[in-house]
């Protein structure tokens, strides 16, 4: 067994469930693998995969890896975690990444692809979507990401949407521009039967430490998680 595979499982036999890898990359293969793993049984258990996406580059190389594994796209639904206010096809929406990367490469029909109207402003997508998650199942799956301040979706340390019971929240005042932005609750993305973050870059080493630490970062709050790591991104001594 290489050095690196017996690192890769003493860290999912912790609590945290830390996966290291050596690079983005390798990352971005090892993640789609897994998202393609985690489709297959809810497909065969419940008869559809209910999947939602992160925006940020991390996860455009896994959907750019994802879109050519052997998955029922006939059988997926596609939510997303978080929008920014932006007009339809902007270049800075994580739908407009997620199509360009997985969903426009795939068999996936497009009323699969539940995207956030935040060109509607913040108040009126987040009661718009919510209304998906008054309706539907839980989530099977959501993919998340890590900002060097340790928020996740667009939940940002301090900032009150982040505190809201509500499924979908309306995020003001967002410290990153676009200020307006639209986010899966904490609630909702705790509801997720499974959650996997993609972590990479040394920007990022900072935060995870705090949160290995103890420090209650939006991040550390969606509850337990596969948490997929590069080198660089990775906390001194682990």
């Amino acid at each position: 067994m290489s050095e690196a595979k017996m690192k890769r499982e003493k860290w999912v036999c912790q609590p945290a469930q830390f996966v290291p890898h050596d690079n983005a990359a390798d990352l971005a293969v090892s993640v789609a693998r897994r998202v393609a793993e985690v489709a297959a049984q809810a497909i065969r258990e419940r008869g559809e995969f209910r999947l939602a996406l992160a925006g940020g580059e991390t996860p455009r190389r896994c959907y750019e890896q994802l879109r050519h594994l052997p998955i029922d796209w006939s059988r997926v639904q596609i939510f997303f975690g978080d929008e920014r206010c932006l007009p339809v096809g902007d270049a800075q929406r994580n739908d407009t990444m997620a199509s360009n990367a997985l969903l426009d490469h795939v068999a996936i029909p497009p009323t699969h692809i539940h995207r956030i109207a935040a060109e509607r402003g913040a108040d009126e997508a987040a009661r718009h979507y919510a209304g998906l998650f008054d309706q539907t199942a839980a989530l099977d799956l959501v993919l998340l990401g890590m900002g060097e301040d340790g928020h996740t979706a667009s939940l940002f340390p301090g900032n009150p949407a982040t505190e809201l019971k509500d499924a979908v929240v309306a995020v003001l005042d967002a410290p990153k521009p676009p200020p307006q932005r639209v986010s899966l609750g904490l609630d909702t993305l705790r509801q997720a039967r499974q959650r996997i973050f993609l972590v990479s870059g040394a920007g990022k080493r900072a935060a995870l430490q705090a949160m290995r630490d103890g420090a209650a970062l939006p991040a550390a709050r969606v509850g337990s998680a596969e948490w997929h790591v590069d080198r660089a991104a990775m906390p001194e001594g682990h």
